[in-house]
């Protein structure tokens, strides 16, 4: 009985894998507005019915690739930063921002899913969350512990006091730091996801040519602005 119904789940992961997988190339060619599950099936070979077992609808199926998407960016931020030694807290920053341009540029249509227009339509849910801060998570590291190493040097004054309402948002992930130095992440995290959103939807376009060392350089001031040491 057991083995029966381990078989079935490997089963249903494999087919899982296969429509996600078309749904990915879907992307490419239609956008997420236009992935259709009646599509995919028929690239499957599958009856239309018989997808919705394991895709209720097209947002279930939406909602899978940025939950796989968000995993993916994560994972690889992740990676990179980890292999740093701790202390090199510019050195795992940069780590970070070039593992995120690397896999964008690598996936651009999956990057677009994430962190381009919203579809029409589309509600992501709780389920998204988790895999959503990975990312964020590993740079909000970076910056805890370089503040509770003194690499940052302690801010001028706090910043506005109507965003203090704001930084709150934050603070869950950056315990400890003052709101003026989250909003110095702020601003990195920003001058980061900019920059690759200008690299990925072609801003960049016979404009910059030597785009990595460009962006190593983008990327090193984003760290001074953010106080840590080159």
């Amino acid at each position: 009985m057991t083995a029966s119904r381990t078989a079935r789940e490997r089963v249903r992961a494999e087919l899982t894998r296969e429509i996600t997988g078309i749904a990915r190339r879907q992307l490419a060619t239609e956008g997420a507005g236009g992935l259709s599950l009646r599509a995919v099936a028929r690239e499957m070979g599958m009856v239309s019915s018989a997808i919705y077992r394991y895709f209720p609808s097209r947002d279930h199926l939406l909602t899978a690739l940025i939950v796989d998407g968000y995993n993916a960016l994560g994972e690889a931020v992740e990676q990179a930063e980890s292999a740093c030694p701790r202390h090199d807290f510019a050195g795992r920053w940069l780590a970070a921002c070039h593992a995120v341009r690397e896999w964008a540029v690598a996936h651009p249509h999956e990057y677009a899913l994430i962190y381009g227009s919203p579809v029409p339509g589309y509600q992501a849910p709780q389920d998204t969350i988790a895999a959503r801060v990975r990312d964020v998570a590993a740079y909000s590291r970076i910056v805890c512990d370089a503040w509770g190493s003194g690499a940052i040097a302690p801010p001028a004054n706090e910043g506005p006091e109507e965003l203090q309402p704001d930084a709150g948002s934050f603070r869950e992930l950056m315990p400890g730091v003052p709101d003026a130095v989250i909003w110095q992440a702020v601003a990195a995290w920003t001058a980061l996801y900019g920059w690759v959103n200008f690299e990925v939807f072609g801003q960049f376009n016979n404009v910059i040519e030597n785009r990595r060392t460009a962006f190593e350089h983008a990327m090193r001031h984003a760290a001074a602005t953010l106080g840590l040491a080159q």
